[in-house]
């Protein structure tokens, strides 16, 4: 039973020892509660436990927290993919609610499983999650000084395998900030979210760069037609490199390894496999 959670890119990093700090010991903590939820539950619930404890910490770009668009208002998108059932859910530019991984969960079962705006706000209402509003003074007053959010690409991941050795993926994201309204990005889709029987990759990043090059579908293709996690990443990476791509991933594969990977230094991000790893 392993899993890996990442809370996407940050410039503070570099800078900022105690924001740093700070995001060293929630993904220390989010880690470490899912490995232990984990072991009396399946990947399915384990990531959408994960994501969420990620989307209610306000240091990270999903959910409560969440950066806001060029029209002052907040939109959310997350989605799930059990790599058993190959079933892959979602909600698109979603408002007012705390959790959109939960609301993917809800989706999972039903035919219609990816909704967008006004209709993924309605279906949440409608299955009892209440009103919420994401943003955090922090979020207001980067909007109001119109900051540089391109230094501040960020989302929240998980990706886990159970005793059965079912993989789940799961993938939740404020926005990159200042966006057009109702701007799509990659993480309620199969390209920064995907998972079968042999692997699973939740990315990080620009979500356009993602799409691009069908980052987590071509990484899983490659596990599944033979290669290793490290290599299939390696080389997807490689290509992304041809577009000058700005992405990170965590996954695991059904061998039970246990990889990361970014193109710019650095994703945050935290594993616990026999122990707990965080980055550096």
């Amino acid at each position: 039973m392993k899993l890996i959670i990442h809370g996407g890119f940050f410039s503070e990093s570099e800078t900022n020892q105690e924001t740093k700090k700070a995001k060293q010991q929630a993904l220390a903590s989010i880690a470490t509660q899912a490995h232990r939820y984990l072991q009396t539950h399946t990947a399915l619930e384990t990531v959408v436990y994960a994501v969420s404890l990620l989307e209610d910490n306000p240091l990270f770009n999903a959910g409560w927290g969440s950066q806001i668009q060029s029209d002052g208002r907040v939109r959310l998108s997350a989605s799930l993919m059990d790599g058993k059932t190959q079933r892959f859910s979602g909600v698109i530019n979603i408002e007012n609610v705390k959790n959109p991984i939960q609301v993917s969960e809800k989706l999972l079962y039903l035919e219609d499983r990816v909704l967008s705006g006004e209709g993924a706000g309605n279906f949440a209402a409608q299955n009892g999650f209440d009103y919420f509003d994401p943003i955090t003074p922090q979020r207001q007053g980067e909007y109001e000084a119109k900051l540089n959010q391109q230094e501040r690409k960020g989302t929240v991941g998980c990706v886990a395998l159970d005793a059965e050795g079912n993989i789940v993926a799961g993938t939740s994201t404020g926005g990159k900030g200042f966006e057009i309204p109702c701007r799509v990005s990659d993480s309620a889709t199969v390209a920064g979210n995907f998972a079968n029987q042999f692997a699973g990759i939740s990315c990080t990043g620009v979500g356009e760069d993602i799409v691009n090059v069908a980052l987590a579908a071509k990484i899983v293709t490659r596990i599944t037609d033979g290669l290793s996690l490290k290599d299939a990443c390696e080389k997807s990476f490689t290509e992304l490199k041809l577009i000058d791509g700005f992405a990170g991933v965590i996954g695991i594969s059904s061998k039970g390894e246990i990889y990361h990977m970014d193109s710019h230094p650095y994703m945050v991000w935290a594993a616990f496999d026999n122990c707990l790893e965080v980055f550096p």
